[in-house]
């Protein structure tokens, strides 16, 4: 399986608007800029594990948890 560059960003955005939360407040809540959360959302930046870390707290989720919700996202239909 190829690893999709997008996959992150999609699974961040879509559990941050599940959790009806603005860039602005997970980017607060995760302590990194907005700008580069919405270039993680959008593919431009890969997040290091540290900051995919730092936004699964903030969303209150374990590491393993965003993590998982990630492979699932690339291997949905």
């Amino acid at each position: 399986m190829n690893f999709d560059d997008r996959a992150p960003g999609r699974t961040i955005r879509r559990l941050r608007l599940e959790r009806g939360l603005s860039q602005e407040v997970l980017s607060g809540l995760s302590g990194i800029a907005r700008s580069h959360l919405s270039m993680i959302e959008t593919g431009e930046k890969q997040p290091t594990l540290n900051t995919l870390s730092n936004i699964a707290s903030a969303l209150g989720l374990k590491l393993s948890a965003l993590i998982e919700r990630m492979e699932e996202d690339v291997t949905a239909p």
